[in-house]
């Protein structure tokens, strides 16, 4: 939406203040959140579902890597400019010129910015506050190789771990060893791709682990100390019988994770599933999905998760704070190929293919593709179309403050639709919310609220 990318993580959870919808950015490290985000694209097999890069690990890849990463970081400037850039577009100015992202020679020991990244004052950097690995599958690495990954990622920043720290993880790649190493690095939380706990619906994803695998995968995880563990989950699945979904979610909180993702199956293009929906081999059905959608809501509730998000569910004090930073369109930095970024004035991407993402960083490159400048009118339409999908809503007052010059008078127009069809409440401050139809639907929502901030503001009446 309104070109947003994707890649970012999928669930959360884990203690730490995050900002308020709409706040204004702050220089630097004065309480803008700052994420990072790692992509390990390395899988043993593809999820019929799967759209994300990933690849099969060959002969050096993954030394490679672990090397590019550290290349890649090397050309990443923390220092206070980064986030008075960032203040600048926040409040509708002419972005300065681009000074944080560095290009180098791909010399050795003589390069530029690893001298300049060695000489940084530790007072000058902005603090990393959230950090996810994703996937690809991060627990393909074996323990040496996530704790070199894990030192890298330490290293950029500045030596302190993140408030929050998420790591992705497959049943079938969790080990103690791998957890130990985690744990000691300073991640605080695992999320864990259940999708299910049936062997039939397992099977019928390409996933590669069993129901007796995640039982055993979370009772290591929780007997390791991980302050926040997550679940993901996968609903309206081929065949799947809402009676076989409620098993899935009784099997979960059974386990009393501390938060819950819970995704409707998506049929993405290029993916395995893809091919079967063309070939009739499975079909969707949207009144299947609105039930699950709403069963989900209700059983969660009960069981004491809190909703956030239209996907999202948290037990106090867990709800994912590397997400929300995210949907509420503060920054974040992606490392790895295919991972997105949102900084510095610019939102862009490496490319999703291992060579091409090695062959940037020896010419001293990054974030090459897909660039777009972070403008008042692009981040105010995400922060809206992100924001409702959020229970809590958006705050229009703090948002116009924030972006005051982007086109609000189409919203504005839009919003009295919206309320007499029901799909959003608004409070007398300005706050707005989706109403339980208004999140079954909130992408046609988002769609809505795109176009109309791509309507041109009308002219004063004299």
């Amino acid at each position: 939406m309104a070109g947003f990318l994707t890649g970012q993580e999928k669930s959360g959870s884990a203690p730490g203040a995050a900002a308020r919808p709409g706040e204004a950015p702050a220089a630097a490290d004065s309480g803008a959140p700052l994420g990072v985000y790692v992509h390990v694209p390395f899988c043993a097999t593809t999820c019929d579902f799967c759209a994300f890069y990933q690849t099969v690990p060959k002969a050096d890849a993954v030394p490679r890597y672990l090397a590019g990463i550290r290349e890649e970081m090397a050309l990443v400037d923390l220092s206070a400019g980064a986030a008075e850039a960032a203040d600048v577009v926040g409040r509708g100015l002419p972005t300065p010129p681009r000074n944080t992202v560095q290009q180098r020679s791909p010399a050795g020991s003589g390069d530029p910015a690893r001298q300049q990244t060695a000489s940084r004052s530790a007072s000058a950097r902005r603090r990393v506050h959230t950090a996810f690995w994703g996937g690809g599958t991060p627990g393909l690495l074996r323990a040496g190789e996530l704790e070199q990954l894990g030192r890298a990622m330490l290293d950029f920043c500045g030596g302190s771990a993140p408030a929050e720290w998420s790591v992705e993880l497959a049943p079938a790649t969790v080990t103690a060893e791998r957890l130990a190493v985690l744990r000691q690095l300073g991640v605080t939380r695992i999320s864990l791709g259940v999708q299910s706990f049936d062997d039939a619906l397992l099977d019928a994803l390409g996933r590669q682990h069993t129901p007796a695998q995640i039982r055993r995968a979370y009772d290591l995880i929780r007997a390791i100390g991980f302050p926040s563990v997550n679940l993901d989950l996968m609903f309206a699945l081929p065949n799947q019988t809402e009676a076989q979904w409620r098993a899935d979610v009784d099997a979960a909180v059974a386990l009393a994770p501390d938060h819950l993702s819970t995704y409707c199956l998506t049929f993405e293009e290029d993916t395995a599933l893809w091919v079967k929906l063309s070939q009739g081999k499975v079909k969707l059905d949207a009144e299947k999905e609105a039930v699950f959608y709403q069963r989900t809501w209700d059983y969660l509730a009960a069981a004491g998760y809190a909703q956030y998000e239209v996907s999202n569910f948290a037990r106090p004090g867990h709800a994912c704070a590397h997400n929300l930073n995210t949907w509420r369109m503060h920054e974040w930095i992606g490392f790895g190929p295919s991972a997105a970024s949102q900084f510095a004035g610019e939102r862009a991407s490496n490319p999703p293919d291992l060579a091409q993402w090695h062959a940037d960083l020896a010419a001293g490159r990054r974030a090459t593709a897909d660039r777009t400048a972070l403008t008042p009118a692009l981040l105010a339409a995400d922060a809206v179309i992100f924001g409702l999908r959020m229970n809590e809503g958006v705050s229009l007052p703090h948002l116009q403050r924030r972006f005051p010059t982007a086109a609000w008078s189409g919203l504005h127009d839009l919003l009295p639709k919206l309320l007499i069809e029901g799909l959003v409440t608004a409070s007398p401050e300005g706050g707005v919310r989706l109403t339980p139809r208004g999140r079954l639907l909130a992408d046609a929502v988002g769609a809505e609220v795109l176009e109309a901030f791509a309507v041109e503001p009308k002219a004063d009446a004299r």
